[in-house]
């Protein structure tokens, strides 16, 4: 028997079922897409597939992950953090005291804070001092050192001049494994049809396999038509015009993921197509053909043609996201739709202890019926590397789209007022029990009519008061000002993306009138009228790094420190402080998700998850937060990323 261990490759490759045959499908049916919300590709991975890999894979997993799950380097069990006076920082996020000069670290939990004198002096110095004053801690504390370590005395270390930490960074609104699946071929940017093309003639040219066959789908994601000249929808002909792209079968997800891009081959492939979609557009040329645009609910029709994600590539992408999310100092992500596979493949990773952050999901199944019974809540699970107690519902599109669902028309296409993907009968319903049943309600909402009805829905269903639960609305992007209201009335979490702001302050005003977008990316108004809030990024729509978002938010301006109202920023008076900015990315965050006892902050009895940077971001001037890198990022008291 040879001694030498297979490769994660080999192990999935054994694992996998037969490849997916990609002879043409049976054509989508209008009674199979009528209602059918969005959802990406891999859906299609069912649950005796998903068995199939979880057996097969456990020790894969292990092998491809066990690199990026290792600290990086290694502490002593107890240890201190210090600032040195004005030139670094330490920022506990906690409003009782924000900044601290040291902090007291066991394992994986913060038990301490306080002035270096008094660290010193409480629990020793290793270096210097020796044991501590025996008597000054209580040692029947659950989070203090304990006689055998404290005796020892500490370990300290010191941030470098320039530098401070923070607790870790959360995104309380992302996509992980989408992120890992768009780096490969990636839109974003893309300010031409042409520009898109030679972008994927590289991607094409630079990959033997898909160049030599062109039965293989390509996808990729991140273009947005706002960008180009005249700001119209391309067609299914633009991507016929270069030989290298012709005859192949295209998908090409606009940034916001709320409409596809796809070739005539891949229009081909598709077969027959209703006339309408309930809560989706297949956009038709003057002559009542595709021209290849198909928006949210309509995208499912694409998505049927699709061959699923294999087990390779979903490990591929999640460890491309993890190892990126790690370089820029997240600790935490919330999953804004993690479908029941991914769900089993997630926990598989926890349980062989190759999670290195913490994963918030919200759990979300395609189905106008009620399906909180198909799903299993998990509560800190994996030493709280793993939470499944929300639930994420979809109502609306997005406002890049024309999808987002308005009130009153779009000032800039009279007679639309964008798309409903459930009917407000099923989201008060899904609302509803779903509340009963103890899940915390996600729900996208980007239009002021979605954010109304959705508003609406909580108002019934919260008649009795509680909001033990911390509902949330994903993106709270455009709301009346009556609503804006109502948020913080009703106890409601705004979850908001600064990024999409600045991504989208160029054209919103064309689309909502001078008038209503008084009400959109309204961060300021919603803190004054009583909303707590958190912030993400939505990657891959933006992007990862978490300071991008903290710049957008305090600034709103775009990269170049521009915006449609100048240099002070687009409805300066909407901007967060950096407090708030802060708060958003981690407290906030941590509250929004249930584990603000735990992490969120860099109080003791708290655990040890935090980031060091290179510029103290709560200082520096705002361009200089965009040259900003992360030194390390800790969880549990482990290096994760960086040196330490």
């Amino acid at each position: 028997m040879s001694s030498s261990k297979p490769s994660p490759k080999d192990i999935v490759d054994a694992a996998s079922p037969p490849p997916v045959s990609r002879e043409k499908r049976p054509n989508p049916t209008p009674q199979s897409t009528k209602k059918e919300p969005y959802s990406p590709r891999s859906r299609h991975i069912g649950r005796s597939r998903i068995q199939t890999i979880v057996f097969g894979l456990g020790i894969g997993v292990v092998v491809a992950l066990s690199q990026r799950s290792r600290p990086s380097c290694h502490l002593p069990e107890a240890w201190a953090l210090c600032s040195k006076g004005q030139n670094s920082a330490i920022y506990t996020a906690d409003l009782a005291n924000p900044v601290v000069e040291c902090i007291v670290v066991r394992e994986k939990t913060i038990v301490d804070w306080g002035t270096k004198e008094y660290v010193k002096k409480t629990w020793g110095d290793r270096d210097t001092i020796g044991p501590p004053i025996l008597g000054k801690r209580d040692t029947q504390k659950s989070w203090s050192l304990g006689e055998e370590v404290a005796k020892k005395g500490l370990k300290f270390k010191y941030l470098k001049k320039g530098e401070a930490a923070f607790p870790g960074f959360a995104d309380a609104h992302a996509h992980v494994l989408q992120y890992g699946a768009t780096r490969e071929l990636n839109l974003d940017g893309s300010l031409s049809v042409e520009e898109v093309r030679e972008r994927v003639k590289r991607y094409i040219l630079s990959n033997p396999e898909i160049s030599n066959d062109r039965g293989i789908w390509i996808q990729s994601s991140g273009w947005d038509q706002n960008r180009f000249p005249g700001g119209s929808y391309p067609s299914a002909d633009d991507l016929e015009a270069d030989e290298v792209l012709r005859d192949r079968p295209i998908v090409l997800a606009r940034v916001d993921y709320h409409a596809y891009w796809i070739s005539p081959k891949a229009l081909e492939l598709l077969g027959d197509l209703p006339e309408h979609v309930d809560g989706g557009l297949i956009v038709r040329g003057e002559d009542g053909k595709p021209t290849g645009i198909f928006v949210d609910n309509a995208m499912a029709l694409v998505e049927k043609a699709i061959p699923p994600w294999t087990p390779l590539q979903m490990l591929s992408y999640f460890n491309t996201t993890i190892h990126d999310a790690l370089r820029h100092g997240l600790t935490s992500i919330h999953d804004a739709a993690a479908y029941p596979p991914w769900i089993d493949f997630f926990k598989l990773v926890a349980d062989r202890d190759a999670l290195p952050i913490r994963l918030n999901l919200m759990a979300h199944i395609d189905s106008d019926e009620y399906w909180g019974g198909r799903l299993e809540k998990l509560e800190g699970y994996a030493d709280h590397r793993l939470n499944v107690r929300s639930v994420k519902l979809f109502t609306d599109g997005a406002l890049g789209s024309w999808g987002a669902a308005l009130l009153e028309d779009y000032s800039d296409q009279p007679n639309n007022r964008g798309l409903m993907r459930m009917s407000t009968e099923t989201i008060e319903e899904h609302v509803r029990r779903f509340i009963e049943d103890g899940w915390q309600v996600n729900v996208h909402c980007i239009g002021d009519r979605a954010n109304h009805i959705v508003l609406n829905a909580f108002e019934k269903a919260l008649a009795n008061g509680s909001q033990k639960l911390r509902h949330r609305l994903e993106h709270a992007q455009i709301l009346t000002p009556d609503d804006v209201k109502r948020v913080g009335n009703l106890g409601i979490i705004a979850s908001v993306q600064p990024t999409h702001c600045t991504s989208d302050m160029s054209y919103a005003e064309t689309r909502l009138g001078p008038e209503r977008i008084k009400g959109a990316y309204a961060w300021q108004s919603l803190i004054r009228n009583g909303a707590r809030f958190a912030t993400g990024s939505d990657f891959p729509v933006e992007g990862i790094n978490p300071l991008l978002g903290f710049y957008a938010a305090i600034t709103r301006l775009d990269l170049n420190g521009e915006s449609p109202h100048g240099p002070g920023g687009w409805f300066p008076d909407e901007r967060l402080t950096r407090e708030q900015a802060l708060h958003g990315m981690t407290l906030g965050a941590a509250y929004a998700g249930n584990q603000e006892d735990i992490i969120g902050s860099l109080t003791p009895g708290k655990r040890a998850d935090l980031v060091i940077l290179d510029k103290d971001i709560m200082q520096v001037p705002p361009a200089e937060i965009l040259k900003t890198k992360v030194k390390a990022t800790l969880v549990d008291g482990r290096v994760f990323y960086g040196k330490f």
